[in-house]
């Protein structure tokens, strides 16, 4: 199976900043370009952190209300400090939390609900930035054709993986879910080649009506 790599999906020619980079000019970048956030890179192209629309508006949120109707919100130190900087390096969220291009989706996927982040800044092995991986990035995968995913299924899994000829299993696909049918000589197959449909990118869901012949999971007789 040919798993998608963040490499594959990323965005290259990334709109970056500097560590001295002044709060209007990554408003300007931000608006210019179309985008939620921006790496802060230094002299070496590496990512130092990123500003986000989210950094950027803490210096909104720090002002007085004209009409004094809206309380100015407590903030700790570090969010004090944020909204009181003029440039990327006192602005952005650091360090930066970042992917490897070789990575597949799931990897980059858990990094993202770890660290709690919508994006990933992806660098080689000198951590030089490559691109940048987002969470709508990583969803393109479930954009896959179904006909795409039971080709792959029926090749990867069902043929080449546990060698089950075209009538043993039969597979259907609609809208990523797939549903899988026939027969198979064990019933401790069955769960394994549904983990295996699982892991085809694109798979939504799997739905296993097969049957089985042997049930080797069964107790064996007392004596035997």
């Amino acid at each position: 199976m040919h798993h998608r790599t963040v490499e594959e999906l990323m965005t290259r020619g990334v709109v970056t900043a500097r560590r001295d980079t002044p709060f209007k000019e990554l408003v300007r970048l931000l608006a210019e370009n179309d985008v939620t956030a921006v790496p802060v890179v230094d002299d070496l192209d590496r990512p130092m952190g990123l500003v986000s629309e989210a950094d950027l508006l803490r210096k909104s949120a720090d002002q007085t209300d004209p009409s004094g109707r809206i309380p100015v919100p407590h903030l700790e130190a570090w969010e004090r400090a944020k909204a009181e900087g003029s440039r990327a390096e006192e602005l952005m969220s650091a360090p930066a939390v970042c992917a490897r291009p070789e990575w597949s989706v799931v990897e980059a996927a858990r990094l993202m609900e770890a660290q709690q982040v919508k994006r990933l800044p992806v660098v080689d092995d000198a951590d030089r930035l490559l691109g940048i991986v987002s969470r709508g990035d990583l969803l393109r995968i479930f954009l896959r054709r179904d006909d795409a995913i039971r080709d792959e299924i029926a090749a990867d899994v069902l043929r080449r993986t546990m060698r089950l000829g075209p009538s043993e299993v039969t597979v259907e696909v609609r809208d990523g879910r797939v549903a899988l049918g026939g027969s198979v000589e064990f019933r401790s197959l069955i769960p394994v080649i549904e983990q295996l449909c699982r892991g085809v990118d694109g798979v939504v869901s799997v739905a296993g009506h097969i049957a089985y012949r042997t049930d080797d999971a069964a107790p064996s007789p007392t004596g035997a």
